[in-house]
């Protein structure tokens, strides 16, 4: 690398070899003039015996020199000069390429964060997510998807399977924090023995928890995640062997998760144990996730039918109760369907971010041509230079490589200032981003994203640069010669290339059009759609719970609930108020159970449905309109009474009408009493308006038999819901949290939002889809919009001196208007008749996310026609209309 510093440093090697040659001329001079000499023949006489100091000094910088690198520098030199020389193309190229560059390496760094890079934990190509399918139970679909795993299931599978280094079973919550100032609700991940050493991250301080804190009446532990760390004890390392209170129970700290750490696809603050009692476990009780490591060597293909070896055993070793057939759960058909981990993380969203990716990568592709349409311009004006050069030797792989070199600097200068705009692009994507958008906060513009970025510099370079390159460098010189002057009209072949980049421009903006226009179409019938409710703006949610340690009599936990929605009541601007286990579409899943009605045969299998537990007035505040019936009350709640509310699909399916339903009897299990029918509600869309409303069963907030007779229980954690105008105010929030404190000041309130914000985050994917979407069309749109316009407008600029002549022979303006105008409509018309073929094929992979609209939506077809044409018109009357205005005396005399 010793040639590196002669480079930049070659003035002063050349300035000193200058200086040694002159000094070597005036020593020869001085000793000529001492024999006798004057300094002119000194001089003279020194000069002759030297030789051609020019030549020698050449030949002399030669040995430093490294032609390739000189050669190199000086087309460089050219490159910017002619760039300097022309501030606007050179502006309007390197903003187009800046945009195009910029929008896709923001997206690429999505990708390859969510994506590409694996998971944060040892190993991870061996991590897999334990699930299951059981496509044979009856009401719940979700099942098809995925069925999550039994406390029984997993000691099965811990202890009998022959395929896994380890495994465990987790499930993210909530609890209370107390005795660190206020009372606070925090994100816990309860975890089995086996889920820390399958993910093998060790703590940053203190130890894992261990396997004897799993036991329920065991020692308490717990440990914390990095985060909460910092913000509640100010990263003391001190805290390891402190104690905190945990849902009014203490617990010792016992380690520090580091920095990043991520229970799978789950944030959290606290790991605690789950504690399994295994002697209380049945087959039932599928809501945990599971996971697994793999032995190495070991496919998943190899796993799954290690599973399906242990299923019969999980159903001979576990029952449901006497007299149960533990193997009813055939009739589901239960089958393991283990994947990734990875996979588990990133779910669908996946098709979304490569859909963006391509919309993204198809704007490069529009802006390329766009580019590569200036640069055929600038050549063409170039053409005469060109010839002369050819003229002169040079070889036709010179003159592309100078083009093509000027293309590459303008690809990588566009790419430099795309890197500033994809920083401040994933500030936006941080901002609109779906909040269920895994490792969002993990992206960045790492070295993979600059490495990308530079590809798609250099390979945008080369793609809009190959153009003109291969089109003038083969130009006939002499035809060249003879029509480069003014006088000189645009040939068809010079027009044809420039024709065929505007009709690609215009498919690929249809493409990008019609999918923008169905992401539209597809929210606004998402917005049409009723949920359930109504006036979500106006409606104040709020989630606290009373765990069984701080308050254990059932009733007295009715009781506060009651007492806090008085008290909330009584708040200035609150109309009404409610609670429930979960509020729609709150991401709080659903208790599931087989329903079933008295007198009333469900077949070989008990569809399964959801249910909830409701208080009164829950529906009135919420806005859910009574179908038939009438509401809970709270003599009915205190008093036991076996009373339940159902939703109207769930009445139609089952009885006909809603109000057929009245009276109807029914329960969860054979020890539960019958529970009477007293009203039938509104379909609700539980998991979002693109989801259909699932069938749901509302219980009493507190009711008997849950557990077997003579019992009873209340639900725990539920969602406070209050109507008022104040809704979403600071000072309604600050009322609320005094409220519930003057009931019990160890209650703390988590999830405070309104229904407005629950609804609109359930619309996040298809609104971020439908942002990216609309951004990347417009750009498009705009892009081929221009294209027709400089196409046109370059026409009419080389078409001068035959436009004069045809006004001079009486040609009408408005004729020649319409000619311009045609020949835009044409390349529209072709650019229009490609992309639809391209978007009828391309639409149905999109089909996944759309709801409420065809692929094929004949409007949506028909409104892109229309824009595209009425701005195609527009963009070629401004050129047409200044060629009608063209003086023949003066174009002729200019010619």
């Amino acid at each position: 690398m010793n040639w590196l510093p002669d480079i930049f440093h070659r003035r002063k090697i050349y300035g000193d070899l200058a200086e040694e040659m002159r000094l070597h001329l005036e020593e020869r001079t001085e000793q000529l003039m001492s024999e006798g000499m004057s300094r002119k023949e000194a001089e003279q006489t020194a000069r002759r015996a030297f030789g051609n100091s020019t030549l020698l000094e050449e030949r002399s910088r030669q040995v430093w020199q490294m032609p390739w690198v000189e050669s190199l520098g000086s087309d460089l030199k050219l490159v910017f000069r002619r760039l300097r020389k022309s501030p606007g193309f050179a502006a309007t190229v390197l903003l187009t390429l800046a945009i195009g560059i910029g929008a896709n390496t923001a997206v690429f760094s999505v990708l390859n964060s969510v994506l590409f890079k694996p998971l944060s934990y040892p190993e991870a190509e061996q991590l897999v997510a334990v699930r299951l399918i059981a496509p044979g139970a009856a009401g719940l679909a979700d099942f098809s998807n995925g069925l999550r795993l039994s406390p029984s299931m997993y000691f099965t599978f811990a202890e009998q399977n022959r395929t896994f280094q380890s495994l465990g079973v987790w499930i993210a919550g909530v609890a209370n924090v107390t005795g660190l100032a206020q009372p606070h609700e925090v994100h816990t991940a309860s975890i089995t023995d086996g889920v820390l050493q399958t993910l093998s991250v060790p703590p940053l301080l203190g130890r894992w928890l261990l396997p004897a804190e799993q036991n329920p009446h065991g020692a308490k532990a717990v440990m914390l995640s990095y985060g909460y760390w910092q913000r509640r004890f100010g990263g003391d390392p001190s805290v390891i062997g402190r104690s905190i209170e945990v849902d009014s129970q203490p617990r010792q700290i016992v380690g520090v998760m580091p920095q990043g750490f991520r229970m799978v696809n789950a944030d959290f603050d606290l790991l605690v144990p789950l504690g399994f009692d295994r002697n209380k476990q049945t087959l039932a009780g599928f809501g945990f996730q599971g996971m697994a490591r793999l032995k190495p060597g070991v496919p998943i293909a190899q796993a799954n039918a290690d599973v399906t070896r242990m299923l019969p055993i999980w159903m001979d070793s576990w029952s449901n109760g006497p007299g149960f057939d533990s193997h009813f759960y055939e009739v589901w058909r239960i089958t393991p369907a283990l994947r990734p981990l990875k996979e588990e993380v990133i779910g669908s969203v996946g098709n979304v971010l490569w859909l963006v990716m391509g919309t993204i990568g198809v704007v490069m592709l529009i802006a390329c041509t766009n580019v590569a349409n200036l640069l055929l311009v600038r050549a063409d004006a170039r053409q005469q230079e060109l010839a002369v050069r050819a003229a002169l030797g040079a070889g036709r792989a010179r003159i592309a490589w100078e083009l093509l070199l000027e293309s590459l600097c303008l690809g990588l200068l566009g790419g430099v200032l795309g890197v500033g705009i994809a920083y401040e692009g994933l500030r936006l994507l941080a901002a609109i981003g779906p909040a269920n958008l895994p490792r969002l906060g993990e992206i960045s513009l790492d070295v993979r994203s600059l490495g990308f970025t530079l590809g798609l510099s250099l390979f945008a370079g080369l793609l809009f640069g190959s153009i003109p390159a291969l089109r003038y460098a083969r130009a006939r010189t002499t035809v060249a010669l003879r029509g480069a002057g003014r006088t000189a009209s645009v040939s068809r072949e010079r027009q044809h290339s420039r024709d065929l980049l505007v009709v690609a421009q215009v498919a690929m903006a249809l493409v990008l059009l019609v999918s923008a226009m169905l992401m539209i179409r597809t929210f606004q019938a998402l917005r049409h759609v009723e949920p359930g409710f109504s006036q979500p703006e106006h409606v104040q949610t709020m989630r606290t719970s009373i765990p069984a340690s701080l308050v254990a009599d059932p009733q007295q936990v009715t009781r506060i609930q009651n007492s806090i929605a008085d008290k909330l009541a009584a708040i200035p601007g609150v109309r009404s108020v409610g609670f429930a286990s979960a509020a729609p579409m709150e991401g709080i899943e659903s208790n599931w159970d087989e329903i079933y009605f008295k007198g009333k045969s469900m077949g070989d299998v008990t569809p399964l449905r959801l249910f909830k537990n409701v208080s009164p007035d829950y529906f009135r505040t919420t806005g859910t309109r009574l179908i038939a019936g009438r509401d809970l009350t709270w003599t009915e709640v205190y008093g036991l009474r076996p009373v339940a509310i159902i939703s109207e699909n769930l009445a139609r399916e089952s009885f006909g009408t809603p109000s057929a339903a009245l009276g109807k009897q029914l329960r969860e299990f054979e020890d539960m009493p019958w529970h009477e029918v007293i009203g039938v509600v509104e379909d609700v869309r539980e998991n979002g308006v693109q989801d259909k409303a699932p069938a749901i069963v509302y219980w009493p907030s507190m009711m008997a038999g849950i557990y077997g007779p003579h019992t009873f229980d209340a639900a725990r954690t539920v969602t406070f819901v209050l109507r008022s105008d104040r809704a979403g105010t600071e000072g309604l929030l600050n009322e609320m949290r005094q409220a519930v404190w003057s009931v019990n000041a160890s209650l703390p309130l988590a999830s405070v939002r309104t229904m407005q914000e629950i609804y609109s985050q359930s619309l996040a994917r298809t609104s971020f889809t439908l942002v990216m979407l609309g951004i990347a069309g417009t750009m498009a749109f705009v892009l081929g919009i221009i294209g027709i316009y400089g196409v046109i407008s370059y026409a009419v600029l080389q078409r001068t001196r035959e436009i004069g002549i045809r006004l001079a022979l009486g040609e009408q303006k408005g004729r020649l208007r319409w000619m311009f105008i045609r020949s835009a409509l044409v390349l529209t018309g072709i650019g229009v008749a490609i992309g639809l073929a391209a978007a009828a094929g391309l639409m149905r992979l999109m089909k996944s996310l759309l709801f409420g609209v065809s692929p094929l939506d004949p409007f949506t077809y028909v409104s892109v026609l229309i824009v595209l044409a009425a701005s195609a018109v527009l963009a070629s009357y401004l050129p047409a209309r200044r060629a009608a205005a063209v003086n023949p005396v003066e174009a002729l005399r200019a010619e």
